[in-house]
């Protein structure tokens, strides 16, 4: 991924300039530069190469061991770069792509071993850990709520993250965001309720509420968030929900967060109408500046449950997240839940609550929200440049999505056929709606692409809709 950048890069004065400064050094530089470079290139490539599914065979703990080339190599470079410092003072910042290739070269590099080892070596080590400590909770099945230490962890970090901590029997463990959807349709949903969601809206809830035979509606959102003025009206014409479903914080797909103004009013609305509140905190914190407005649960607990995951700040694959609200409605999920998968993996759970403990929860965030508002800039910039008159978009303040107006006419559904013909997945906007609007729109995800295929990707999609 580097390398073409690393050799464009080295096409500088730089053999020139020890050439006419150095003299007998030149040489000696040059043979240095050269075999620093590639033992960087060397080093931090394979690590690319695996981020990229290459030499999974090879185990880590052998590619690892090439690491201390990396910094023989680095070194090299950077002895060079002295001499040249100390040869040419008056040319060094005339030169500043030689040190910007060392420097590029070493981050890539470290970057690379950086995403491989937090994850692995730590998970690993935990596993050794549990292993060594003949603790048989997390090889076990675990009680239908929840392992005591993994639930005493997520509500420590709800309270510091929320500013409220929910009591013991107002929380509980489950198998990923979807499953807490799951748990309320399965506890309160009889055929033909009604279910008000966002439009657009998370296609999952849907199918997950339209599995229980509940109607499900959608009240318009503009780029503040769930339209409640517009809800409100409703409610006033006769509308009575039982369930209300909301993504407040960067919402998939759209993009957009509630207001403050809307989310204190939506909580009031169900106070005085009297119908419960699904919050999924799915992106939370995925905010690209890491601040985020009141949750609904924090400002109304007795109206509202709150669905968690640990999918977008640890593990896909571990299936993990939570569930807080009232006591009484919580009982009624545990009760559900154990009609259904009976308990979430013991062994996910130890790991995200020593993640936590151990503050490497953090640590992963902060590398999260920096890489996602990369791309994110870098996907609104490409579109930008790239897209037809009357095309709109929103620009999300965190998360992983973007949502595209395109101009009147267009099929999208149509247009992502194509698009995939052309190596570009986009998905059409009809499927975030119960009613089949949306056939003007796109989402954009910008969160699992390789970066450097961005622009690529928005232009090649443009070119669609030339």
């Amino acid at each position: 991924m580097f390398l073409s950048f690393a050799t464009w890069l080295h096409r500088t004065p730089l053999s020139l300039l020890f050439q006419e400064n150095a003299g007998w050094l030149w040489p000696l530089c040059e043979t240095l530069h050269f075999a620093g470079l590639a033992l960087l290139i060397g080093v931090a490539g394979m690590f690319d190469l695996r981020l990229l599914g290459f030499m999974r065979r090879v185990p880590i703990s052998v590619v690892k061991g090439f690491m201390p080339w990396a910094l023989v190599g680095f070194s090299m470079n950077l002895l060079t770069g002295v001499i040249f410092l100390i040869t040419n003072p008056g040319q060094y910042f005339a030169n500043y792509t030689w040190w910007l290739k060392v420097a590029f070269l070493l981050i890539a590099g470290v970057n690379a071993l950086v995403f491989e080892t937090a994850y692995g070596k730590r998970a690993a080590a935990l596993l050794q850990e549990f292993a060594a400590a003949g603790e048989v909770s997390a090889f076990q099945y675990a009680p239908t709520q929840g392992l005591a230490g993994t639930r005493d962890a997520i509500a420590g970090r709800i309270e510091a993250l929320q500013g409220r901590r929910p009591a013991d029997d107002e929380l509980l463990i489950t198998s990923g965001g979807i499953e807490a959807l799951e748990l309320v349709g399965k506890s309160f949903l009889d055929r033909g309720d009604r279910v008000v969601v966002e439009g657009p809206t998370y296609l999952g809830a849907i199918q997950s509420f339209r599995g229980f035979e509940a109607e499900v509606g959608a009240v318009p959102m503009d780029e503040h968030g769930l339209e409640v003025e517009e809800l409100e009206r409703r409610l006033a014409d006769g509308l009575r929900p039982k369930l209300l479903y909301a993504i407040p914080d960067h919402q998939n797909p759209a993009g957009v967060s509630l207001s403050d103004e809307r989310r204190r009013l939506l909580v009031e609305l169900a106070r005085r109408h009297g119908f419960l509140i699904v919050e999924d905190v799915a992106y939370r914190e995925l905010g690209f500046d890491g601040d985020a407005l009141p949750s609904l649960w924090s400002l109304a607990p007795d109206v509202v449950v709150q669905a968690g995951t640990t999918s977008k700040t640890l593990f896909p694959g571990v299936r993990l997240g939570w569930a807080v609200g009232p006591a009484e409605i919580c009982a009624q999920l545990v009760s559900a839940k154990q009609t259904t998968d009976q308990c979430a993996t013991a062994l996910g759970q130890r790991l995200f609550e020593e993640y936590v403990r151990r503050g490497w929860i953090e640590e992963q965030l902060t590398q999260s929200r920096a890489l996602y508002r990369r791309k994110c800039g870098r996907m609104l910039a490409a579109l930008e440049r790239n897209m037809p008159a009357g095309t709109r978009w929103i620009q999300p303040q965190g998360g992983f999505f973007s949502w595209l107006t395109l101009p009147d006419g267009t099929d999208t559904v149509e247009l992502a056929r194509r698009a995939v013909e052309r190596g570009v997945g986009i998905v059409p906007g009809s499927l975030f709606y119960p009613d089949g609007r949306g056939t003007g729109n796109v989402r954009l995800s910008f969160s699992l692409v390789d970066e450097a295929l961005i622009d690529t990707g928005i232009e090649r999609l443009a070119s669609l809709l030339a």
